[in-house]
């Protein structure tokens, strides 16, 4: 079982930055895969970043590339989502998700554990 809390959520404006930390139970944090997910009201949940157990290899959405970075410090249990450069259409709950496969999946379906989420709210 693996538990997930969130945070860094909040409001700024257009241009601004956030980072967002993942904060998870277990004690094979370090054999995890992270993802973060995001959902904006009225649409479905999206996949936003993803980060494989080592930390060696990450994915992002076409819609955030350039902007946002994900990272883990697994010594701490910690995965981070820094994002720059934010648009209102970033606007949404941000989730992190977590699974014991070695890859990263793409999609909700693949992720076995999910934090409770924050709300990121870019203003224009």
């Amino acid at each position: 079982q693996v538990q997930l809390v969130e945070s860094g959520g909040g409001l700024v404006q257009a241009g601004g930055s956030l980072n967002l930390s993942c904060a998870a139970s277990a004690r094979t944090f370090s054999r995890t895969t992270m993802g973060w997910f995001r959902q904006a009201p009225g649409k479905e949940r999206e996949f936003v970043a993803a980060i494989t157990w080592s930390g060696g290899s990450t994915y992002y959405a076409d819609s955030v590339k350039g902007r946002f970075t994900i990272s883990r410090d697994n010594a701490k249990n910690t995965a981070y989502l820094q994002m720059n450069s934010l648009k209102p259409e970033d606007t949404a709950v941000y989730y992190c998700a977590a699974t014991q496969l070695s890859f990263a999946p793409r999609t909700a379906g693949g992720y076995d554990y999910w934090g409770q989420g924050t709300q990121v709210t870019v203003s224009s």
